[in-house]
């Protein structure tokens, strides 16, 4: 009956379709649930400005951090686990660098289940970065949040700057650790 490779292929792609359907189909997505996605969406989306301004106060009001957070940030380098919310790291270390900012975020996919949620987007960011004014600080950012008494504690992120095509080469360049200012 599947002699050739065309139903073979065609058999194994409705195989994995299928159940993927069926929880689809099983679990549509109840108004409460869209509501507290779209509430966390805006929250990210004001955390992001809160931090692009230096306003590492209102910032660290708007996130609750997990004990277990990891963090693979856009300068690159190892990944952090925890997180210092010391007043000397939030004013001395991010706040310096980061002011008169603002942030929008385009969602591109979110993942939701009864207690974790993954955004997926882009933060369009701009401010004042490292000293220079108006500075476009767009990344592409992955939050992983998980929900812990009742509340959405965020468990993991990873941003990076490559919101623009850089191409093989490029990318290859970086990967090797190459300064690519020179």
């Amino acid at each position: 009956m599947f002699k050739s490779n065309g139903w073979r292929s065609l058999v194994l792609k409705a195989a994995i379709a299928m159940p993927l359907s069926a929880s689809a189909a099983q679990e549509p997505g109840s108004a409460r649930s869209e509501q507290e996605l779209a509430d966390l969406v805006r929250k990210t989306e004001a955390q992001a400005s809160a931090f692009m301004r230096g306003d590492m106060d209102k910032w660290s009001g708007l996130v609750r951090i997990a004990e277990d957070f990891t963090l693979m940030q856009p300068f690159g380098g190892e990944t952090s686990r925890g997180f210092d919310a010391s007043p000397e790291r939030l004013l001395a270390r991010l706040a310096s660098n980061f002011k008169n900012g603002d942030a929008k975020l385009e969602l591109v996919q979110s993942y939701a289940s009864d207690d974790l949620v993954v955004l997926a987007m882009i933060e369009r960011q701009h401010g004042e970065v490292g000293g220079l004014p108006n500075q476009d600080w767009s990344l592409r950012v992955t939050q992983v949040y998980r929900k812990q008494g009742g509340q959405w504690w965020l468990v993991h992120r990873h941003a990076d700057p490559l919101v623009r095509h850089v191409g093989l080469e490029t990318a290859a360049a970086l990967a090797r650790g190459a300064n690519i200012d020179r």
